[in-house]
């Protein structure tokens, strides 16, 4: 088995937790069996395979998993992806436990008392461990905030964390501790007391602002977050924590990561990997240089019983792992043992023994990312360091660029996570689902391939097909053709996304135009966003002008916070929409 094996990968942290690999390997070969032999997955065909899976096989008929799956898929004929097949198992398990619950308190309900249950929601057991590793980090991190210093510290063991995030504040901040300058705090509502309108903004922003640094936010609504849902609460924090910690396991932030590669190396495929892959390969690359003879493929079964951590805080500080923590039989003794030592290195405790030998991923995967940013043990070669340097530093504004057309895509919720733009486009798959979300329907995806994509030419017929649309689109696209997208022509590329982001956030604008005017209402264009801007400029009692979006002024993001970053546009026009429709309108 190679070191890169990672098992079945989920998105989202909180739903990998609820499978072992041995169960996600055995859901996704039947689920991948299914859509081979019927082409889609849907509410037609799912309810035959989810009548013969563990808890379900013997106490639901086919009938009654169609009407569950029916509440979620009102269109029988729309696709079910398999995360969203692994939540409605989990869904439909919880829904048949509450049904025998209430057979056993003498409701006898039978097929009735299924389909009249209210609960639509997988019902979690809320892991007290998890919530006060969470708790903890907040409290961490956040208390000197001036707006939540007042709260905090929080009490892990009561409620008062869902209360607390039920303005969206909360949470606003903590994805500003993951990613820094994610969200302009002052577009965040922070009155003592907020009306429904303002906390519904909060929300908005919040989620959306996820998305873009990668969480996945799918069955999660601002009323959720409004009614401060745990289990949910939970998977959003979980997320935005995972990032934070997982923040510096890249190329460009630790250079000294390019020891765990071979010289030859793809530098463009080293900077596409994800995080979670970074981490397992660098912990993997110390456990073999300290003598273990196993791989780590996942942060829940394969280091439940210690004996990976204990080869690795030998490997990264001998001087605190004496031999008697490998000598040591019971794994819960072990795990004490890793523990303390690891705390020898400042690693904040925020799991138990208890929870490495359970095999708490979310924890363990935090663990893990610790011991990393407080001693990764990588060379401190300055050749070796500065060649990677060289290698990865982009130019400037192709760097910022990237960062913003990065968390744009990321917060459309197409199906792919872009790690590195200019590496992932490509294939071409990842702009193709782009341009199903701007353009619904735009795409042929008869002709497209999905990733993995082993041959160039099906790599060049995606990418081609992406001009092709863009031409459809009215798009410039002089002198780039698919082969420059392949190529990672950065420049071409750039101009390509740039209109793309323009299209979505002027079809945007018209959409609440339309619902604002009607029909007949004007159609909002570019000059009518710059007019705009340069009215709030002048109404801050500047003489600034911005004659194009080419020459973006610093007066203007002092001006008006909310065109402080175009990538940001698509999310507060949400709020600000009608304001700029207004005063197009009634000038």
């Amino acid at each position: 088995m190679s070191a890169g094996f990672v098992g079945v990968v989920v998105s989202d942290p909180s739903l990998q937790g609820q499978f072992t690999q041995v169960e996600l390997r055995s859901l996704k070969a039947k689920f991948v069996s299914l859509k081979r032999d019927s082409g889609h997955v849907t509410t037609k065909n799912l309810p035959g395979l989810m009548k013969k899976l563990r808890g379900l096989n013997e106490v639901v008929s086919e009938e009654e998993i169609a009407a569950f799956l029916s509440e979620s898929y009102p269109d029988s004929d729309q696709e079910i992806e398999f995360e969203s097949f692994l939540r409605e198992y989990l869904n439909l398990q919880a829904r048949v436990s509450a049904k025998e619950g209430g057979a056993g308190a003498g409701g006898g309900g039978g097929k009735t008392s299924f389909l009249k249950s209210s609960i639509t929601t997988l019902l979690h057991n809320i892991n007290q461990a998890e919530k006060s590793s969470y708790v903890a980090h907040i409290n961490t991190y956040l208390r000197d905030d001036p707006f939540l210093k007042k709260y905090l510290p929080i009490d892990p063991a009561g409620n008062q964390l869902f209360d607390l995030i039920r303005d969206g504040v909360l949470l606003c901040k903590l994805i500003n501790v993951a990613v820094p300058g994610t969200i302009d705090e002052r577009a965040i509502n922070k009155k003592r007391v907020l009306n429904p309108w303002q906390r519904n903004e909060n929300h908005t922003l919040c989620l959306n602002s996820a998305k873009a640094i990668g969480c996945t936010v799918v069955n999660i609504g601002t009323q959720d977050l409004v009614e401060g849902r745990p289990h949910l609460v939970l998977g959003l924090i979980s997320q935005i924590i995972k990032i934070q910690l997982l923040a510096d396991l890249n190329l460009k932030k630790t250079p000294q990561l390019v020891e765990l590669f071979d010289d030859s190396k793809d530098i463009d495929e080293v900077l596409s990997l994800s995080p979670e892959k970074m981490l397992l390969r660098w912990m993997n690359h110390h456990l073999k240089k300290a003598g273990y003879k196993k791989i780590v493929n996942n942060f829940s079964s394969d280091v439940k019983d210690g004996e990976a951590y204990a080869y690795l805080l030998k490997a990264l500080a001998p001087e605190h792992s004496p031999e008697t923590t490998l000598d040591t039989k019971d794994p819960e003794e072990r795990a004490k043992l890793v523990l303390e030592q690891a705390e020898k290195l400042d690693c904040k405790r925020y799991l138990t023994p208890k929870d490495i030998t359970e095999g708490s991923a979310n924890l363990n995967l935090a663990f893990v990312a610790q011991i990393f940013q407080h001693r990764n043990g990588l060379t401190s070669d300055t050749k070796q360091v500065t060649l990677t340097q060289t290698a990865t530093r982009d130019d400037v504004l192709l760097s910022r660029e990237e960062r913003a057309f990065r968390m744009w895509i990321n917060s459309l919720g197409v199906e792919s996570y872009v790690n590195n733009v200019f590496e992932d486009v490509r294939n071409g798959w990842v702009l193709l689902e782009v341009l199903d979300k701007v353009s619904p329907g735009s795409v042929n995806w008869k002709l497209a391939t999905k990733p993995p994509i082993k041959l160039p030419f099906r790599k060049l017929e995606n990418c081609n097909q992406v001009i092709k649309i863009g031409k459809q689109l009215k798009f410039s696209l002089v002198n780039l053709a698919g082969n420059d997208i392949v190529q990672g022509n950065k420049k071409l590329i750039v101009a390509l996304l740039w209109q793309l982001m323009r299209f979505n956030i002027l079809q945007l604008l018209n959409k609440l135009r339309f619902h604002s005017q009607g029909p007949q209402g004007k159609e909002i264009t570019d000059a009518d966003i710059l007019n705009w801007a340069n009215s709030k400029v002048k109404a801050s009692g500047r003489t600034s002008r911005m004659e194009s979006f080419k020459v973006l002024k610093c007066h203007l993001l002092k001006s008006y916070f909310l065109v402080r970053k175009l990538w940001m546009l698509s999310f507060v026009f949400f709020s600000s929409g009608q304001e700029l429709i207004k005063w197009i309108v009634l000038p």
